[in-house]
């Protein structure tokens, strides 16, 4: 990393590897807190910010048995304790902190869909889920989901913001929509899509809501926030880091409102990367991945224009990039069988890294910054 030029490191930590029993009464382990004291330390002895991660979805297995994890508020209080460890034992030197990684993905993932852990869905989805309800469950995840959010940050700014000098936000993540035709249907259809991904999460967390097109579509599934907790949201976040791989067109889909409920088809929109045959971009390496630079460039002026990020007369507010990812991983439920690693490991002869070409353009692009 140093010899890439790089000066900040995106990481998580694992909330089991730190609570065990996912509680604060079951015992901190002493040996998970020195684990991340030895990469922190580590990182910055080589001028390398740590960027920390406080839950990127690996939830302990106690809590989801004990009340469902995230399907639960009782949730908020395990969370507070594991992040109040984190800010007491790392925050001397961990100056940017990330409170969730992509929520989104999280919900649909693990709750409407069932590909991601915890592998829930509806029984008429017939995808050898775990239980669950498509529904309705994602909304109650995401709701809870922000809500620890918003508890994460106002401890960290009350207690700990002051003496140790940081800056604490939340990852999202959406794929840019572009409309199927120019119709008037279809337009909206794009918005939608935004609305679905993306204004799940940052309308609450900037306009302390949800979108109407969320309320009016999802009705009394949608839970509903509080005038406290609207507040608590509201503002919530010092920086805001966002995901983006990729882009598709959004085409009207009415029909989709007789389905069975659920957050997939809630919001009546086909997503597809061909229009009159002709791919969005380029695939990458994955069958859902296809290559549309322009996405994140509207997604970004989508975000200014709407949210408020207008500090720059042309262009956004941009601090700073990462690039997913540093190393091949193992990725979720793909394991490792696809790669997103700007250095290329080869598993079957010593675990050798070799940098590809996408990691001399990037070390090229940190120099020109």
């Amino acid at each position: 990393m140093k010899g890439m030029g790089f000066d900040a490191y995106r990481l998580s930590i694992s909330w089991p590897r730190i609570l065990p029993s996912g509680k604060l009464r079951g015992g901190i382990n002493p040996k998970g807190i020195q684990h991340y004291n030895n990469l922190i330390n580590e990182l910055l002895a080589n001028g390398i910010q740590p960027y920390v991660t406080l839950f990127h979805w690996d939830l302990p297995q106690t809590l989801a048995d004990e009340y469902g994890g995230f399907l639960s508020d009782r949730v908020m209080d395990d969370y507070r304790d594991f992040v109040d460890i984190c800010f007491k034992e790392f925050g001397d030197r961990v100056k940017h902190w990330i409170t969730i990684n992509e929520p989104y993905t999280y919900c649909d993932g693990g709750y409407a869909t069932g590909i991601l852990a915890p592998g829930r869905c509806s029984a008429w989805q017939k995808s050898n889920c775990t239980g669950g309800e498509s529904g309705t469950e994602p909304y109650i995840v995401a709701h809870n989901l922000l809500l620890a959010h918003a508890a994460a940050v106002k401890l960290y700014k009350q207690k700990y913001q002051a003496s140790q000098k940081g800056v604490i936000g939340i990852t999202l993540v959406t794929s840019w929509f572009e409309p199927y035709s120019n119709s008037v249907k279809d337009r909206n259809a794009a918005e939608r899509a935004l609305d679905f991904q993306l204004g799940w999460f940052l309308d609450p967390l900037t306009y302390g809501d949800y979108p109407h097109s969320m309320h009016s579509l999802v009705g009394n599934r949608l839970p509903k926030f509080s005038k406290e907790q609207s507040a608590m949201l509201k503002g919530s976040f010092d920086f805001m880091g966002m995901n983006y791989y990729t882009s598709n067109y959004a085409r009207d889909a009415p029909q989709l409102s007789s389905s069975h409920p659920s957050y997939t088809t809630d919001y009546r929109v086909n997503l597809t990367t061909e229009r009159n045959g002709v791919s969005i971009g380029p695939q990458a390496g994955s069958s859902w991945l296809f290559v549309y630079p322009k996405g994140i460039w509207k997604l970004m002026l989508h975000i200014k224009n709407k949210y408020g990020n207008h500090r720059e007369r042309e262009g956004t507010n941009i601090k700073g990039y990462f690039a997913w990812s540093f190393l091949d991983s193992f990725e979720w439920n793909s394991g490792y069988t696809v790669r997103f690693g700007i250095n290329y490991i080869d598993y079957l002869n010593g675990l050798k890294r070799y940098p590809k070409y996408s990691a001399s353009w990037f070390k090229s692009f940190l120099k020109k910054k």
